[in-house]
C-alpha cells in the first residue's frame, strides 16, 4: 500500500493506473470524511485518468499525529488548542499533498477539491508547480468576506444525540449536507455510505483539528493569483457551505468557470454525479 511520509507522519493513498492514461487526477475530499467520497467520480473517471486518492492527516488510513488532549474542554476551545499543538492548517494539508504526488511520481495534475478539500485545492494551486487545472466544489475562500457555515448547521455536524448509536450519530450529522429526497430515494446509497464512513472517516479529534484549520483559512486576497484554469461548482440548496461562496471565487479568477446546480446539496456531486462527472470531464479535456 502507498505511504508518503511527510514531518514525521506517514499519509495513505490509493493510486489507479489506468492503460495508456497519461493524464492524473487527485480527488481532494473534505473535513473528517474518507476516500468513499469519491465513490461516483472514480467510477465515471478510472478508465481514462490515473486517479489519485489521498487520506487527509487524521482521517482513514493516515496518521493523526496529534498531542494528548483534554477531553472535557469546550470544543472552540479544544479546536484552538489543536491548531496551536498539531499544526493543522490548510496550508499543512497542501504540503501533505504535494508529499503524496512526489511519492507517486506525479508532476502534472488536474485537482479535484470538495469542501475543505477545495480549500486544500487553492492553497495548493497557490503554493505549489504540479497542478494544470483546478475543479473546486462546494467550497470557500475563506476570510471576512466568506459566507459562514450557518449555525445550525454547525451545531447538527457536531452535536451528539443522547442515546444515539455511532451510526444514528453520523447519519444524524450528515444530515444537512443531502437533500431529503436523495436520502428518500436511494436508501441503499445512504446506508452503504454510512458503512463507509464508520470505517473511514476521522476520530472526533482530527475531525475538530481539521475543523479548525478550515475556520483559519482565508485566501480570499490571494485566490486571484490562481491562473490555471478553474472551475468552480456549487449547490444552491448547499446548508454547510452557502453558494455565495462559489459566486465570491469565481469573480475574483482570471481563468475561471462557475457552475451552478439548481436545487443542489453540500453533495451535488453524488446526488447528481452524472452531470457533475461529464462537466468536470469535458472541463479537463479543453484544458
Amino acid at each position: 500500500m502507498p505511504r508518503a511520509t511527510r514531518d514525521g507522519v506517514s499519509l495513505y493513498y490509493e493510486h489507479e493506473q489506468a492503460a495508456d492514461a497519461d493524464e492524473h487526477i487527485v480527488f481532494i475530499q473534505g473535513l473528517g470524511v474518507g476516500r468513499w467520497l469519491w465513490h461516483r467520480q472514480r467510477e465515471a473517471f478510472a478508465d481514462e485518468y490515473n486517479l489519485l486518492l489521498p487520506d487527509n492527516r487524521g482521517t482513514g488510513q493516515s496518521e493523526a499525529a496529534l498531542p494528548p488532549i483534554i477531553p472535557r474542554l469546550p470544543r472552540k476551545l479544544r479546536m484552538l488548542l489543536f491548531i496551536k499543538l498539531a499544526g493543522y492548517s490548510i496550508s499543512g494539508f497542501a504540503a501533505d499533498l504535494d508529499a503524496v504526488l512526489a511519492d507517486a511520481g506525479v508532476n502534472e495534475v488536474h485537482l479535484v477539491g470538495a469542501s475543505m478539500g477545495g480549500m486544500i485545492a487553492q492553497q495548493y494551486a497557490l503554493e505549489y508547480g504540479r497542478a494544470q487545472t483546478a475543479t473546486l466544489l462546494c467550497t470557500t475562500h475563506g476570510g471576512e468576506e466568506a459566507v459562514p457555515i450557518p449555525e445550525e448547521t454547525v451545531e447538527t455536524m457536531y452535536d451528539v444525540p443522547e442515546g444515539a448509536s455511532e451510526r444514528e450519530i453520523v447519519r444524524h450529522r450528515m444530515g444537512p449536507s443531502i437533500n431529503e429526497e436523495f436520502a428518500e430515494n436511494e436508501p441503499e446509497a445512504i446506508e452503504q455510505i454510512l458503512d463507509w464512513r464508520l470505517e473511514q472517516d476521522a476520530s472526533e479529534v482530527a475531525r475538530e483539528s481539521q475543523g479548525a484549520a478550515g475556520l483559519n483559512f482565508d485566501v480570499s486576497d490571494r485566490v486571484g493569483d490562481i491562473t490555471i484554469p478553474t472551475l468552480v461548482m456549487h449547490g444552491t440548496n448547499d446548508k454547510v457551505l452557502p453558494d455565495e461562496n462559489a459566486k465570491l471565487i469565481a469573480e475574483k479568477l482570471s481563468n475561471g468557470q462557475l457552475g451552478l446546480f439548481e436545487g443542489g446539496s453540500h453533495l451535488f456531486f453524488i446526488e447528481e454525479s452524472e452531470q457533475v462527472n461529464e462537466r468536470i470531464a469535458e472541463f479537463i479535456e479543453n484544458h
